[in-house]
């Protein structure tokens, strides 16, 4: 074999080589593509999700805003429309013993599996928390209305004992109108706190808590109690002809002690609105 020969053969050994090397690399760019394809897909795939997320979280702080929104919005309307007649710290502070009391209830339904609402104000009405959710009998829907004045009544007691410790008018004045306002809360007409409790006890009781609000009317011939008394009486009516199955059957025992609590608050109350006067 020539040297030409050589060379020829050699360029077509080249050749060869080359034509396997190529086939050997075109079967990897439609894989490489793919694996482009793939990694978009997932890049877009979780920014969706990160957007997703992003948006929720973003709607349920706007939405949790605007709850607090309503209560400070309401909160303020009360404490200006209380300072025009008693002055802003009297204002303030009886706004802020509505809240706690506002707020004992809100916590119980938490404790007790009912979704609330938030705290709403209504000036020279009180406040009210909404309950979205029906309690399982009337026991539980009893615990929750107690906890309302047990809570408020602490904080009422607590300005009250603060206001003889530091000799401040102000904060006697404020604590004894706290206790005033648990007091009515306890009257046992619904919808009002006494009502509700009342409503764990036998339909009698219900009879005599309505005539214990009719009284309390003639002494006090207060507007609001009148309206109380109004509405309680449909609520009342309608609770009477048309009962939940089971939800007023509750133990002789359960129904002692609330009616000792129930009891005993009130008696605790009226005891200490005469301290400092």
């Amino acid at each position: 074999m020539t040297a030409a020969g050589d060379a020829e053969g050699r360029a077509r050994e080249v050749e060869n080589l080359r034509a396997v090397y190529q086939s050997l690399q075109q079967p990897q760019a439609p894989v490489e593509a793919r694996s482009g394809q793939a990694k978009k897909v997932a890049a877009g795939a979780a920014g969706a999700g990160l957007l997703f997320v992003l948006g929720k979280a973003k709607f349920l702080g706007l939405l949790a805003g605007v709850l607090k929104f309503k209560t400070l919005a309401t909160m303020l309307i009360s404490i200006g429309a209380y300072a025009i007649e008693w002055g802003w710290l009297f204002a303030l502070g009886f706004v802020l013993l509505i809240f706690v009391h506002e707020m004992g209830h809100a916590v119980a339904m938490r404790i007790e599996g009912i979704p609330a609402g938030p705290p709403v104000f209504i000036p020279f009405v009180g406040a009210f928390v909404a309950m979205q959710g029906q309690p399982r009998d009337a026991a539980v829907e009893a615990r929750v209305a107690m906890a309302g004045p047990v809570v408020g009544s602490l904080a009422a007691w607590a300005v009250l004992g603060a206001g003889l410790e530091l000799e401040q008018r102000l904060l006697v004045a404020l604590g004894h109108t706290g206790i005033l306002l648990n007091l009515f809360n306890l009257v046992p007409v619904p919808p009002l706190d006494g009502g509700r409790i009342a409503g764990a006890f036998t339909r009698t009781y219900w009879l005599i808590g309505y005539a214990v609000g009719i009284a309390a009317l003639l002494v006090t011939g207060s507007p609001i109690l009148l309206l109380v008394l109004v509405v309680g009486l449909f609520m009342l009516v309608r609770r009477w002809r048309d009962p939940m199955p089971g939800y007023d059957s509750l133990p002789r025992r359960q129904r002692t002690l609330i009616a000792l609590a129930y009891a005993a608050l009130v008696v605790g109350l009226v005891a200490t609105l005469s301290l400092g006067t």
